[in-house]
């Protein structure tokens, strides 16, 4: 981010952790992202270096053993991870997701039980809440859970989980009252031993290919009564509370990626030459990089303001987190493709880093709740009396 952008101060502090976290991704995981993609491979080295500056789940409230970091701090650490690896930024972004249900919902008990360990770096925490016949529509979902004794018994199969099988525990929504519709919904917290659960293979994927992307499988999947996330029947409320702390982070992911592929064109154009005199020079190029570089701009303040509401638990979030999800995704493809046209044909193959960003970008697009849904939620919290 060019400071001389900068509207409104965000604090020396948080500064110091933007550079920080830029210093770490463009030394640790930048020289791996090529391969990663290609491999293509989970980014442990990404992890490692993650989880020794404690950049892994910085969200993680310091009680549990966190740094405490608040939703706009996390959002910089997805930000500058995704300018070079879009792939190694799902690591904070999902840790953040799959946890979030616990931090809202969940009682101290489980938050003891789970946090410490993602926090630590020990483990990683999925979201598991779409299934193939249940995305956009949730309500429709089949996974069941029943109480057996004191203990939950779930059957079904979730879909498009990140992160699968390198995750250790799974935030995972179920119908436990399927007659109550959206309010039979109940929001469990399940562990990759426990008896009855399965990972299947691997999606095989447009882009974000170091981050494993597979189904999960429950086939009486017993699990301790009290891994249930607050009551019966509010798992869905839990959900969507979530989405609204976590939209703004895909946004931040969408923003860096929108950020990384105009830092490599700008390089790009300064240096080429055609007609005797450097891309740069064209006027034509230069209208692209301006628009490329203020809508990324606009759209990182989005999701800064997105941040900063949900720090603050104001309540209607969700208009801001969808605007902010949608806006930065869209920018971040239109970017993306913007860059691939200026670099030519060299950005049509993989010797340069902008085909791999535009690849990345679709998906935040669609995840999270597609950029159609996201209009709708906007629509919705408009016209709601």
């Amino acid at each position: 981010m060019d400071p001389d952008f900068d509207l409104y101060s965000l604090g020396e502090e948080r500064d110091a952790l933007r550079e920080s976290v830029r210093a770490l991704a463009e030394k640790e995981i930048a020289p791996h992202a090529f391969e990663v993609d290609q491999t293509p491979r989970f980014p442990e080295e990404a992890r490692t270096a993650l989880v020794q500056a404690g950049f892994h789940a910085i969200h993680i409230p310091e009680a549990y053993g966190g740094e405490g970091g608040d939703s706009i701090v996390a959002c910089m650490v997805i930000e500058e991870i995704a300018r070079v690896d879009a792939s190694a930024s799902l690591i904070p972004a999902v840790n953040k997701l799959g946890s979030m249900p616990i931090i809202l919902s969940g009682s101290e008990e489980l938050k003891q039980q789970v946090l410490p360990t993602i926090a630590s770096g020990e483990s990683m925490i999925s979201y598991a809440l779409s299934e193939r016949e249940a995305g956009s529509d949730t309500v429709s979902m089949r996974t069941r859970a029943q109480q057996d004794g004191d203990d939950w018994v779930l059957n079904g199969t979730k879909c498009w989980i990140t992160n699968g099988g390198i995750s250790d525990w799974y935030t995972v929504m179920a119908k436990t009252d399927p007659d109550k519709g959206a309010n039979g919904i109940s929001a469990f917290v399940v562990h990759k031993d426990d008896p009855g659960f399965s990972v299947g293979p691997k999606e095989h994927k447009l882009g974000i290919k170091g981050s494993p992307t597979t189904e999960i499988y429950f086939e009486n999947c017993r699990i301790p009564g009290d891994r249930i996330i607050g009551e019966p029947g509010t798992g869905l409320k839990t959900a969507f509370a979530t989405l609204d702390h976590t939209r703004p982070t895909i946004g931040a992911q969408a923003v860096g990626i929108a950020q990384g592929a105009l830092d490599a064109s700008v390089d790009y154009v300064r240096e080429r030459r055609q007609f005797g005199k450097a891309v740069a020079e064209f006027q034509g190029v230069q209208f692209m990089l301006a628009d490329m570089a203020m809508n990324t701009e606009a759209a990182r303040h989005l999701v800064y303001a997105a941040a900063a509401r949900a720090e603050r638990g104001v309540k209607n979030m969700g208009l801001i987190a969808s605007a902010s999800k949608c806006f930065a995704s869209d920018t971040a493809m239109s970017v993306t493709t913007d860059a691939v046209q200026l670099f030519g044909g060299a950005g049509y193959t993989v010797d340069f880093p902008v085909e791999r960003m535009m690849r990345d970008a679709k998906i935040t697009q669609i995840y999270e709740g597609t950029n159609q849904i996201q209009r709708m939620v906007m629509a919705r919290s408009l016209l709601k009396k």
